[in-house]
């Protein structure tokens, strides 16, 4: 029984073992094809990716969904960036970004893209106000640096923002708990080479074998993942390896953890924030939300006297994977429009 057991513990060690050197040296074979799509700039001491595109005033800033990185715009900032000057990030931790030196926060995310925002306006002699476009999570990034900062802005556009999560139930609680703890277990899973062995799998002919491995996690999970697959599968097929690289990092799943937290923090803010009453502002429902989100996203840009509601007919959440071309011109709308009066 003993010998059993310990022939078990050593299977399993060794295994370990195997899957972090496997990490390792998938790890380094990224970083020497996979080159980051843009710049990588120091900000407080700490790499931040950045993808630049165009040129022009006023300047337009993507700020990403929850987990996302500056890929995300891969649809929409070519377009963009051929009538003004263009910015797409990764949050720190994500992408091709440090991880960030302090606890993440509400108020860290908005002064980290603020000092971001400045550094390069300097750089690039772009003068400020900017455009902010923030998709989902990142719609909240945006609203809260419009309302703390209106002089910084010269419009937004929120592509689906998740207006139905600022008064949580006691479901979207436990949602939210039952997501830190997965982002924790996949940041173990992505040491121990899982995430890039179920990759691998999954890119190259495989598909049914990390299927099997997250329905273990319940159908839930299983389906959400799928679902995302899915999703960046709407991606342009050049970006896919750098997707991947990106989530066979333990960083990243770190990352996701963290935002999570500020997203409820965010969430919670959004009952406080008030725009300035004139502020050009486009909010774009993705098709497939329900009428009363839908009725949300219109108050919510109604709060402008110069707001806009558009409805994505043929979109679901990702509206940049799904209608870009929406996207594009709702910002250049914002863009043309004559720059107002902030207080």
């Amino acid at each position: 029984m003993m010998f059993a057991l310990l022939a078990v513990v050593g299977a399993a060690v060794v295994v370990a073992f195997a899957g972090i050197v496997y990490q390792r040296i998938g790890a380094a074979r990224d970083a020497e094809r996979l080159s980051p799509a843009g710049r990588l700039i120091d900000i407080a001491g700490r790499r931040v990716h950045v993808v630049s595109r165009g040129e022009g005033a006023p300047a337009v800033w993507f700020e990403s969904a929850i987990a996302a990185s500056s890929l995300s715009w891969s649809r929409v900032q070519p377009d963009v960036g051929e009538f003004t000057a263009t910015y797409a990030y990764d949050r720190p931790g994500l992408g091709w970004s440090d991880p960030s030196a302090e606890v993440l926060t509400a108020e860290r995310v908005v002064e980290h893209l603020r000092a971001l925002i400045a550094s390069q306006s300097s750089a690039a002699s772009t003068p400020a106000p900017c455009v902010l476009v923030g998709h989902s999570f990142g719609a909240f990034v945006c609203l809260m640096l419009a309302a703390t900062y209106p002089r910084d802005v010269h419009g937004l556009v929120l592509v689906d923002p998740p207006t139905d999560w600022i008064a949580m139930d006691r479901r979207q609680i436990y949602l939210l708990r039952g997501a830190r703890q997965m982002s924790k277990l996949g940041r173990a899973l992505a040491r121990l080479g899982v995430v890039r062995a179920c990759l691998a799998l999954l890119t190259g002919g495989a598909p049914a074998a990390p299927r099997h491995f997250i329905k273990v996690f319940g159908p839930s999970t299983a389906h959400t993942i799928e679902r995302l697959v899915g999703e960046i599968r709407k991606l342009p097929p050049q970006v896919y390896p750098l997707v991947q690289a990106a989530w066979c990092q333990p960083k990243s799943f770190q990352a996701m953890a963290g935002y999570l937290t500020v997203f409820e923090q965010a969430a919670a803010s959004m009952r406080h924030q008030r725009l300035p009453s004139d502020m050009p502002l486009t909010v774009i429902s993705a098709g497939d939300q329900p009428d009363d989100v839908k009725a949300e996203h219109e108050r919510l840009a109604l709060s402008s006297a110069r707001g806009r509601h558009v409805v994505a007919q043929n979109s679901g959440h990702w509206v940049p994977f799904d209608q870009p071309e929406l996207i594009v011109a709702a910002i250049k709308e914002i863009v043309k429009t004559k720059t107002w009066h902030a207080p």
